[in-house]
């Protein structure tokens, strides 16, 4: 499973181009429909592909928490949980550690939540969130983050 991007076409700082994934080509800028727990809603297979889908998004946080990244490895992955022959990108989880702040304390060494669901208690760290994603069998991963509040200034 090789991971590539090339660069097809440039006009002063636009650029279009493809990566290239264990599960296909995906040509950018890309139109990337989200699948948070494992599905589109409201969107059937056969209609993603006829709207042009080449990548969905799916939400390590969510999955993580339900059904689980375990349940799902073992199901085959993300990939055949979802019936999605495409390529995959995952998000660290960041964005809803930061949504949820009410339920997070985040320190250097990671970030400890109670989960939404049902006040169970968890901790992640950045190479945590990366072997989710990796558990998850998705094509493209992200790097945890730590969204910063609004307003900040710039120092």
């Amino acid at each position: 499973m090789g991971f590539q991007f090339s660069v097809h076409h440039q006009h002063g700082r636009a650029r279009a181009g493809a990566l290239e994934t264990g599960h296909g080509r995906v040509r950018t800028p890309v139109f990337m429909p989200v699948g948070t727990a494992g599905t589109v809603k409201a969107m059937t297979q056969e209609w993603l592909q006829q709207l042009g889908a080449e990548v969905l998004l799916s939400n390590t946080y969510h999955l993580y928490l339900l059904p689980g990244s375990d349940l799902i490895a073992k199901s085959g992955g993300l990939h055949d949980f979802m019936g999605w022959k495409g390529a995959i990108l995952t998000d660290s989880g960041g964005y809803q550690v930061f949504s949820h702040r009410e339920l997070t304390r985040i320190s250097e060494e990671g970030v400890k939540f109670r989960s939404y669901l049902d006040g169970s208690s968890h901790f992640m760290t950045p190479e945590g969130s990366v072997q989710i994603q990796e558990q998850l069998g998705a094509d493209i991963i992200m790097a945890f983050d730590e969204c910063t509040p609004y307003p900040l200034t710039r120092a």
